[in-house]
């Protein structure tokens, strides 16, 4: 087999593990979105507002102490904050 077969090989398996990965991440997201839509739903009752921003700061700082790399804090930061903005804007069901 030739480098070049056996590098576009290598490419397809590590691609297929990214599928699987994204597969997984859409069911986690989705997962935690409905929990997410039913803190929101419970917060009226328990006297609260739907935005807490030291929530957000706690989820950061808790998603940064998880990071092993590659990826830096701030990129990981960036995402969530990206899911949290969403969040926000999703319908409640």
């Amino acid at each position: 087999m030739s480098e070049e077969r056996s590098a576009i090989d290598e490419i397809q398996a590590h691609r297929d593990q990214i599928d699987a990965i994204d597969k997984e991440l859409v069911a986690l997201l989705n997962k935690r979105a409905g929990h997410s839509l039913v803190i929101r739903g419970l917060k009226p009752d328990a006297g609260m507002g739907l935005y807490d921003a030291k929530r957000e700061e706690e989820i950061f700082e808790r998603i940064s102490s998880y990071n092993e790399g590659p990826l830096y804090n701030e990129y990981l930061r960036e995402i969530y904050a990206t899911i949290l903005k969403v969040m926000k804007e999703t319908p409640s069901i």
